[in-house]
């Protein structure tokens, strides 16, 4: 369903009054801080967790015509992606069945087949194997067994996503209520705008954990953010499969940044978008806020245990003009460097990885309004399986089902 609006209204009227946090809430226990150095706990996220999930990889506008595609390697597998001739977009492992040679050498391009450079397999656009050079050279072999690997790949509007596992649930299943939530900013027709990648000197979580409370905006972002968001009405919500949101009020007399009044509209975003900054986090690394103007997704990739690829998206509806022409959410000077409210977050999240203590044996206390990190930590054990963690790295599973999406305790 979509957003209820009058629900939200009352629970930011709870967290403006309440001086506790509410009844029932369970106390969160510190997170080990060596969850954010561990080389060992970094693999178990890169080859468990994030081969289980649905990765935002591409978006139609990349490979707008049949036939088009676009490699993607942001998730430690070579990967391509192409527009078929029936509409669809396929994912396919970049690795030739033969000797495992790149099949897509460019970064982006138009192909009716995929032919490796290397000995001259060919393969369709489903990854069916075609042609081999020479097959009477080879003994046995089955062509139809010896095509390229093809993934799990749905879209959401204009979105691509990738999915490494075969037995997953589809992408609609595992974001769940976010689907209907997203209806009103018509991800269908919404344009690229940009996309820009930035490597940050931090473990991925410190990077992404600064969009999942607003805890550190009066500090952080005191002139740029703290403004326009009323952190003491904020409300966070959880869902099923370690996705969250947050919705804060824009204080009376204050309105979204003046420089997105000139581009057009998502005429069908609803009071909330219009209203409040909201935004939602979507279990591993996707941050999804929302409004009227723009559409601006950020990820966080592991790129080693103490840094990252921060990646940059702003989409909006049609401006009239070329992508080169259109709004930027995230970038100055035309991606040659992140934004103001972009680079405040970094350097705080480079600053903390240089002094970060693995060894804290007290770990890393959370607050109420941080609890989207919580619920994003436990979600990872989960994914990754508990079996598979050291003990010590572990968190406890204690925000259970009472507190996540349609449940709501705080207004009982």
């Amino acid at each position: 369903m979509p957003i209820d609006t009058q629900r939200l209204h009352q629970l930011m009227d709870y967290e403006a009054a309440r001086d506790t946090p509410p009844t029932n809430f369970p106390a969160l226990p510190p997170i080990p801080s060596a969850r954010y150095t561990d080389a060992g706990f970094y693999e178990l996220e890169r080859q468990v967790m994030f081969r289980k999930t649905w990765l935002l990889a591409g978006h139609l506008d990349e490979m707008p015509e049949p036939g088009d595609f676009h490699r993607w390697d942001m998730a430690g597998l070579p990967v391509v992606l192409v527009h078929t001739e029936d509409g669809s977009v396929n994912a396919l492992l970049n690795r030739c069945s033969h000797r495992g040679a790149p099949v897509a050498m460019a970064n982006k391009g138009k192909k009716k087949r995929f032919t490796c450079p290397y000995h001259g397999w060919s393969y369709a656009h489903d990854g069916q194997l075609l042609a081999v050079r020479d097959a009477r050279d080879f003994r046995d072999l089955d062509m139809s067994a010896s095509g390229l690997r093809r993934l799990r790949c749905e879209r959401l509007g204009k979105l691509i996503f990738v999915n490494f596992d075969l037995h997953t649930p589809s992408l609609r299943e595992c974001l769940g209520a976010l689907v209907d939530e997203w209806a009103e900013f018509d991800l269908e027709n919404c344009r690229l705008s940009r996309r820009d990648r930035f490597t940050v000197r931090c473990n991925w979580k410190i990077a992404m954990e600064a969009n999942l409370e607003v805890y550190h905006v009066p500090s952080i972002h005191g002139r740029t953010v703290a403004p326009v968001l009323d952190s003491r009405r904020n409300v966070n919500t959880f869902y099923p499969g370690g996705h969250s949101r947050m919705v804060a009020p824009i204080p009376a007399g204050h309105a979204n940044p003046a420089w997105q009044s000139r581009w057009p509209e998502i005429s069908s975003a609803g009071e909330i978008a219009r209203t409040c900054t909201q935004s939602y986090s979507v279990f591993p690394n996707l941050v999804m806020p929302l409004n009227q103007f723009v559409i601006p997704p950020i990820q966080f990739w592991p790129d080693g245990p103490d840094q990252c690829i921060v990646e940059t998206w702003t989409m909006a509806p049609d401006w009239g003009s070329t992508a080169k022409n259109g709004p930027d959410m995230w970038t100055e000077d035309a991606g040659a460097r992140p934004s103001l409210v972009l680079r405040e977050d970094i350097e705080m999240s480079e600053a903390i990885q240089e002094t970060l203590d693995a060894t804290q044996s007290t770990g890393i206390p959370l607050s109420y309004q941080e609890a989207r990190i919580y619920h994003a930590h436990q979600s990872a054990d989960a994914a990754i399986g508990r079996e598979h963690i050291p003990p010590e790295l572990q968190v406890q599973a204690v925000l259970n089902e009472a507190w996540w999406h349609p449940n709501e305790p705080r207004l009982a």
